[in-house]
């Protein structure tokens, strides 16, 4: 039996992404544009499940953890929750297809307080590719907890990006050596 497979595109958005984005990773985030937009044409092109799990926030939310600890962004209806480059228009051109699908994530984990998992196990998925920043946060605790609910993980090395470098690295360990993902190169798609 072939695995049913998605692609999940964690937060590669203008302000995680570009110069000038207000929580940006900067170049090692723009390094993975091309390859980030690649994998997730091909997987679109194949009929696969697409997930663009985008983080999203209010303005000074009391509420939100984050509020203390890193300043405003994917604030909702602005430019900067926008997808960063490619993706951007990967996304646009195919996003009436019934496999792909736009989710709104509010806590690192793209899991958390969402309906991922539902959308997943509705359709079968028990391989999920993880891609899109930050390694060492959102893509991190989404594999976690893909790991606990039972997930093989596939994580895309070169596309995913950090802006903290050790993070990046501790991360690609972690996945191998923790929660058994596999960790793939271009060579892979």
């Amino acid at each position: 039996m072939d695995k049913k497979k998605a692609l999940i595109n964690i937060d590669y958005t203008n302000d995680f992404v570009a110069a000038d984005g207000a929580l940006t990773c900067g170049e090692p985030g723009q390094a993975i544009e091309e390859r980030i937009a690649a994998i997730t044409e091909t997987f679109v092109q194949s009929g696969g499940f697409v997930v663009f799990a985008i983080d999203m926030h209010r303005v000074n939310d009391p509420f939100h953890p984050e509020t203390k600890l890193f300043p405003p962004h994917n604030i909702e209806g602005t430019e900067g929750r926008r997808l960063y480059g490619k993706l951007e228009d990967v996304y646009q051109r195919n996003k009436k297809a019934d496999h792909v699908y736009w989710l709104d994530k509010t806590r690192y984990s793209a899991f958390a307080g969402t309906d991922l998992e539902l959308q997943l196990r509705a359709r079968g998925i028990t391989e999920l590719h993880l891609a899109g920043v930050c390694t060492d946060i959102c893509v991190l605790h989404t594999a976690v907890d893909a790991y606990n609910k039972g997930f093989e993980i596939v994580i895309h090395e070169d596309a995913v990006a950090s802006f903290d470098p050790d993070g990046h690295v501790w991360a690609l360990r972690h996945f191998k050596g923790s929660i058994g993902a596999t960790v793939v190169k271009k060579e892979f798609i």
